[in-house]
């Protein structure tokens, strides 16, 4: 190899200085890099093992967190943690973004056998549902179904968007385990909520019989109609809207006629109005085309008040039974205020829900199912709190309940704890929830009364069949005389 020139050799040495220097003066400036550098020794074990406990007990929350709804953490830390630190309505939002989020706990138990049930021709895992009120827009159907529900109602949903009444509209009474509101059906209306019910659908789905809207087995997707607060009182339109723009997404569609925050609604519970709008309705139904996702059309249901008296149900039950309806959900909030409620916003304006209303929603659900047949099921909702309570009211002739209040309290454990309290019953009596809802409900339903007996015969009034008994008479006592005559005549 040929020799370097010097002045190349000299010019190599001086960046060879440069470079020291250069780093010399960067450590330096770095005291702290320097020394560590140093300085390093290996972790120590103690050192090692804090990480390793704090790794562990970290990875352990989480999965308590996201793999088991029941834990304790959602129960008696997260949920009142929600409850406490914002107002009803902004903790009831922050819970909807969650569960939307898909980063929400989950409930990951298979249900029980003994659970299995029927409902409006659905086969469903368990009889455990969501009633309307907390996902009002379907942000969150996918979320809700994972907590265990087996049916999933979101809305009420309007046609038109709307802001609903002023806030503050919802109140907790956590002295009374119960909850005001006076929402007023808010709304971002029926386009929005379609856009996000077509978003669910799988670009590639294969429809069977067995296919629900929930696109999940053992379970079905409800939507609940409202109506907007500026349209006619007394018009069906706003319905056989829904009815048209949701079809086509929906296992069930429930004619919301009883939130009491809407002017006017309740009065379509009256017997002249409630006629014509079951009969838009259930007119409008049958004109869909089956559901490309179900490949049938949704099934409809009546939501009704507790609030109604005897009479009143009666003549409801009268106008359900020659209607063509399917199904009723006894019942929605209501109006009354009980004497035992001690919380200080007891007082406020709405619908009252929660463990208060049961004693009012069992007596509506006794009363409607002694006046409606057994092939019309009857939703029990209203004051559900525990695996006790859902069998009470199966006992009582529901073919299936519904929650709301209890899971705003008590969180995203709430279906399980309820479904784990209920098998337990069912198996120490040796029954399923089949059993008891056949047994109730084929001794307690209304039963078609028998055709009334012939009138009888008035005195001078002759039928036919008399008058050829009565010449069937007079021919034998004619032949009975000729044989007597021929006898006598003979020598």
């Amino acid at each position: 190899m040929a020799s370097l020139p010097l002045r190349s050799i000299r010019h190599q040495h001086t960046l060879r200085q440069g470079f020291t220097f250069h780093r010399q003066s960067v450590f330096q400036r770095r005291p702290f890099a320097s020394s560590s550098s140093q300085s390093a020794s290996p972790r120590s074990p103690l050192r090692t093992a804090s990480y390793t406990v704090l790794f562990a007990v970290s990875a352990g929350l989480f999965a308590a967190y996201y793999l088991d709804a029941r834990s304790a953490i959602h129960r008696y830390v997260l949920t009142p943690v929600l409850r406490y630190t914002f107002d009803a309505e902004t903790g009831h939002k922050i819970a909807v973004k969650v569960l939307r989020s898909g980063l929400a706990p989950r409930d990951i138990v298979k249900d029980d056998d003994v659970l299995r049930s029927e409902i409006l021709g659905f086969e469903v895992s368990n009889p455990v549902g969501l009633a309307a009120g907390f996902d009002k827009d379907g942000e969150a159907i996918d979320g809700l179904f994972n907590l265990g529900f087996s049916w999933v109602e979101i809305g009420s949903v309007t046609p038109k968007p709307q802001p609903g009444n002023p806030r503050p509209r919802v109140f907790h009474l956590p002295a009374d385990s119960a909850l005001i509101n006076r929402y007023g059906f808010p709304s971002q209306g029926a386009a929005a909520v379609v856009s996000r019910l077509r978003a669910r659908i799988p670009t590639f789905y294969d429809a069977n019989e067995k296919s629900t809207s929930a696109l999940r087995s053992g379970a079905v997707l409800a939507i609940n109609l409202g109506k907007n607060k500026t349209s006619p009182a007394d018009s069906s339109e706003d319905f056989v809207s829904g009815v048209n723009a949701f079809g086509p997404y929906a296992d069930v569609l429930v004619v919301n006629v009883s939130s009491p925050n809407t002017p006017g609604l309740r009065g379509l519970q009256n017997r002249e109005l409630l006629e014509s709008l079951l009969k838009d309705v259930v007119g409008a139904r049958n004109a869909l085309e089956p559901s490309p996702v179900t490949s049938r059309r949704p099934r409809l249901v009546l939501k009704i008040a507790p609030d109604l008296e005897e009479s009143q149900l009666a003549e409801m039950a009268e106008v359900i039974r020659s209607s063509n309806i399917d199904g009723v959900i006894v019942s929605n909030t209501t109006i009354a205020r009980p004497s035992s409620l001690t919380d200080q916003n007891k007082a406020e304006t709405g619908g009252l829900s929660g463990k208060p209303v049961k004693p009012y929603t069992l007596r509506a659900l006794k009363t409607l199912r002694a006046h409606l047949p057994a092939s019309i099921p009857i939703i029990g909702c209203g004051g559900i709190s525990s695996g006790a309570d859902a069998l009470e009211y199966g006992r009582a002739g529901a073919s299936f309940v519904q929650l709301y209040t209890e899971f705003g309290y008590d969180g995203v454990g709430t279906c399980r704890r309820i479904k784990d309290e209920l098998v337990s019953l069912l198996k120490r009596e040796g029954k399923t929830w089949g059993d008891v809802v056949n047994e109730s409900v084929a001794r307690l339903s209304w039963k078609e009364p028998n055709p009334p007996l012939p009138a009888p015969v008035r005195e001078g009034e002759a039928t036919v069949g008399k008058l050829i008994e009565e010449a069937e008479v007079l021919q034998s006592l004619l032949n009975e005389l000729g044989e007597k005559m021929s006898g006598s005549a003979e020598p």
